[in-house]
């Protein structure tokens, strides 16, 4: 179990909502994940215009904690008032805060993000920043008042992986104290193990799962793989070597003789 903001859950896979290939398949794959955590975008469902009445049915009879978050939203303005529409809406000050700046590689903006953090952190939100591994960014979303940071693990929808380990385990050294959830970018459950084990306390994703061949297959394997990936970082996990070192080293002579 761990504490997430203001909740304690057993499962470390915060999972999307979107892209699936039916509101029955995101059922089941969430049910097979073991996630508690759902994200879900606001500006695409639009439930307040009676948009995607179905699919906001399905989310309510999963009874789990929802996120908010707020996709698709290029400016501090529009983070903002989408922000206050989700509390509204969902009745949670949860937000998984989306600010981007490039419309290639969906990368955030850091100087919208901050703003629109402070901002939203002045009006009650627990703020989760999807943000770059920038260590400089990171620290100053923290000095805003940020508990959670959702760092990138690759652009959204690559499936790249964690393509720069270096800077995501100096995050994770820096900020010991910080909640942090790789976000982006996971595209099999080995990458969702290697973040366990760095100590990254979970893993959002979504693409990964809702566009598999068998999205409640993939759903199960990554349940398995947050939890042996957060085993072996409890455990320990041995660090690398240059050289061979023999798992049976000998002592002595043999202990067999010939007469």
């Amino acid at each position: 179990m761990w504490t997430l903001a203001d909740k304690e859950l057993d499962s470390r896979l915060l999972i999307g909502t979107a892209l699936y290939p039916s509101p029955q398949i995101m059922v089941d794959a969430i049910k097979a994940s073991k996630s508690e955590v759902l994200t879900v975008s606001l500006r695409r469902q639009k439930p307040e215009q009676g948009g995607g009445q179905e699919f906001w049915n399905y989310l309510k009879e999963l009874n789990l904690n929802i996120l908010p978050n707020t996709a698709g939203c290029h400016s501090v303005k529009e983070a903002v008032t989408t922000a206050q529409m989700a509390r509204e809406l969902f009745g949670t000050t949860w937000l998984k805060l989306e600010v981007i700046g490039d419309d290639y590689n969906l990368q955030p903006n850091p100087f919208e993000l901050l703003e629109a953090t402070k901002e939203l952190i002045s009006q009650g939100f627990e703020v989760f920043p999807y943000c770059t591994d920038d260590l400089v960014l990171c620290e100053k979303l923290v000095e805003a008042g940020c508990q959670i940071l959702m760092p990138w693990g690759a652009p959204i929808g690559t499936g790249r992986g964690l393509t720069d380990p270096y800077a995501l385990k100096v995050l994770r050294q820096r900020m010991p104290d910080i909640t942090m959830i790789v976000d982006a970018g996971i595209g099999s459950p080995s990458h969702a193990v290697q973040a366990l084990e760095m100590g990254f306390d979970g893993v959002l994703l979504n693409t990964a799962v809702a566009k598999a061949a068998d999205p409640v297959k993939m759903a199960r394997a990554f349940a398995h793989a947050l939890e042996a990936g957060r085993l072996g970082y409890e455990a320990g996990v041995m660090p690398e070597k240059d050289l061979a070192a023999p798992s049976t080293p000998t002592l002595g002579t043999p202990f067999w003789h010939q007469n």
